[in-house]
């Protein structure tokens, strides 16, 4: 056989994710909304727990935004979803290792001054009241996700005004707010809060006068650079 007469074809390059920083497309949230509806229709997610997803997901302007919303779900033919592509430079790719918990039921939780924040905080608040400064904390990582839930009770969330702060979340009979940031330093931390109240609050927002001084230092200080 000649095998200059027959060049084998070359396989076509796989298709990659969006990068989540993209804002994100119809096609984009059509997709999520899918494996949110499959999800319900196998029993994995509540109509609640559905509903607000899906209220999320058509009030999302990034991919970033869309991915936690189906993170816990499988994709469609039971194959173990991809991490997304880290958008925010060096660092890990997803928040790993334990998340940190913070309680309040009938009750308050505090985690403020010079504290080293983990990639994953999950905050509930009972009829209580939560407060997470970040204002004088350390950042190991670049992404932080703290998701943050209120019933009948508070969960505040006080950021330095230099860094970016994004959110998606829903309110029901109550108050979800997050005032969105986007830092001019590329490098700066992200944090990213989710999560939903009922007949309660979540706010998370900058807190006027504090910042993060030289970023870049304890990035590299941290991340061992």
């Amino acid at each position: 056989m000649d095998l200059e007469k027959h060049p084998q074809q070359s396989a076509a390059p796989a298709e990659q994710p969006a990068p989540v920083g993209i804002r994100a497309s119809d096609a984009d949230r059509d997709r999520i909304a899918d494996i949110l509806r499959d999800g319900m229709a196998e029993g994995r997610l509540t109509a609640e727990e559905h509903a607000e997803r899906v209220d999320a997901v058509y009030r999302a302007r990034t991919v970033g935004e869309l991915e936690p919303l189906v993170r816990d779900l499988p994709v469609p033919g039971g194959a173990p979803r991809p991490s997304p592509a880290a958008p925010y430079g060096p660092g890990p790719e997803n928040p790993a290792g334990p998340a940190d918990n913070l309680v309040a039921i009938f009750s308050s939780s505090t985690r403020r001054g010079r504290w080293r924040v983990g990639g994953r905080t999950n905050a509930f608040s009972l009829f209580g009241s939560v407060e997470i400064d970040l204002t004088e904390a350390l950042f190991g990582q670049r992404l932080t996700v703290i998701n943050a839930t209120s019933i009948f009770g508070s969960v505040d969330i006080k950021v330095p005004e230099n860094i970016s702060l994004r959110g998606s979340g829903t309110g029901v009979f109550g108050n979800f707010e997050v005032v969105t940031l986007e830092s001019a330093d590329p490098e700066a931390p992200v944090v990213i809060v989710n999560g939903y109240s009922l007949f309660g609050s979540v706010e998370a927002k900058p807190k006027r006068g504090k910042l993060i001084t030289d970023l870049h230092n304890q990035l590299r200080k941290h991340l061992g650079r």
